[in-house]
């Protein structure tokens, strides 16, 4: 399909605000749920000839790439959470009686059109869609080449989905276009969306945001804290640093750890918990005491590396005297995503939760949490790093718009 049939496909349904219902909706998806269900082995079929073309041999694209029954299963239980979710649409924010009797509410609507571009990640394509479906939207998506067949029969799926609920299939609508001409659609063709949100690397982004004229919902870099105090149980925290590295391939994955080095018997403590590192085939990164510990341990080349977000079995482990300290490093690297504090201290914890500058937050717990299903919202459209109009884990409810309904009966302003 040419871009031109696309912006004409586009055009057609952008003005066309049909507004859905809950049941509608609800139907809607809980027919994509019977369909994932219905069509496992294709949309597996699907994902393998693409893993069969990504000439990439890298864990890491691999883990965001492969489909097999546990990720569909994770799909529909993501659909069914949302199904389950209060409707986002038509909520009363405030509601205002004038002196001359003007009923003036201010209530929730869908933004519109909702534009998603992301990378190798066939999920994104059933679980961001369906919650930007659940908030009335329509949604333009466009996936990674690398999961193209596995992108393309889930389109099919929405749109088997929609048909079976009388709705037109360009509610959800894949842009099977190259690169060049995702950029050039985004830089000429700015009012067909409402909103967009590219989840990407940073040449992405940053390209969106210079040439977008709509509002841009960054889901940035992770490139995530913990820190261990020196009233922290240290077997908590260990336990805490390993799941953080449980997978490589996510945004709420662990990539920077500090430690104080007031910890009672550190040198004990440094050595159980460097070994468990290296025991999980991490490569660590060290500061010059902690480089001491082990020959394995490699020196921290330049001040680069604490800005990266390494995506990777890399993780990076320096001391540091205070929890003041602590906080400082993270608000200079951290991608404003996520931070954890492992402390018995409650009034360090209370320090570190409210000075920290990151959309999650942690007391005692690791950081691979912040994520939309586990914080209830059913599944996410992106972890937004940015303040504005909201910061973390997206769901329904975030991503909607509002309007002022004014009810009168023939007043004139004198």
């Amino acid at each position: 399909m040419t871009l031109s049939c696309l912006v004409c496909i586009i055009l057609s349904f952008c003005y066309n605000k049909l507004i859905m219902n809950t049941e509608l909706k609800n139907n809607t998806l809980k027919s994509l749920a019977k369909l994932l269900a219905e069509n496992r082995q294709q949309v597996i079929d699907a994902n393998q000839r693409d893993i069969a073309s990504c000439a990439v041999e890298d864990p890491v694209i691999y883990d965001r790439l492969k489909v097999d029954y546990k990720k569909i299963t994770s799909m529909i239980v993501s659909i069914e959470n949302v199904i389950k979710l209060e409707e986002p649409v038509g909520k009363t924010i405030t509601s205002y009686r004038h002196e001359n009797g003007l009923k003036i509410e201010n209530k929730t609507v869908p933004f519109g059109t909702i534009f998603i571009i992301y990378e190798a990640r066939p999920d994104v394509t059933i679980e961001a869609a369906a919650i930007a479906f659940k908030a009335g939207n329509k949604i333009l998506l466009k996936g990674g080449k690398e999961a193209r067949n596995t992108n393309l029969f889930l389109i099919e799926l929405w749109h088997k989905s929609l048909a079976l609920n009388n709705l037109e299939k360009d509610y959800v609508l894949y842009l099977d276009i190259s690169r060049e001409e995702t950029q050039k659609f985004i830089q000429e063709n700015k009012k067909k969306f409402d909103l967009i949100i590219p989840r990407g690397g940073e040449a992405l982004i940053n390209f969106v945001v210079k040439h977008s004229t709509v509002p841009v919902i960054i889901s940035g870099r992770g490139n995530n804290f913990l820190y261990i105090d020196s009233e922290a149980d240290f077997d908590m925290a260990a336990k805490i640093v390993l799941n953080g590295k449980q997978r490589l391939s996510v945004c709420n994955a662990l990539d920077k750890v500090l430690i104080n080095n007031k910890i009672p018997d550190i040198d004990t403590k440094l050595d159980t918990l460097i070994k468990a590192l290296l025991d999980n085939k991490l490569t660590i990164i060290g500061d010059s005491t902690i480089c001491k510990l082990n020959n394995e341990i490699k020196p921290i080349a330049d001040e680069s590396a604490w800005y990266e977000e390494f995506l990777s079995a890399k993780i990076l482990v320096a001391m540091v005297p205070d929890v003041n300290e602590a906080i400082a490093i993270i608000n200079t690297y951290s991608g404003g995503h996520s931070a954890s504090i492992v402390t018995a201290n409650e009034k360090k914890a209370q320090k570190f939760l409210h000075e920290v500058d990151c959309a999650a937050v942690y007391h005692n717990a690791s950081i691979r949490f912040t994520d939309g299903g586990e914080f209830g919202l059913g599944a996410e459209i992106a972890i937004s790093t940015q303040k504005l109009h909201f910061r973390g884990p997206l769901g329904s409810d975030r991503l909607v718009t509002n309007k002022w309904l004014v009810h009168g009966e023939g007043q004139v302003r004198m």
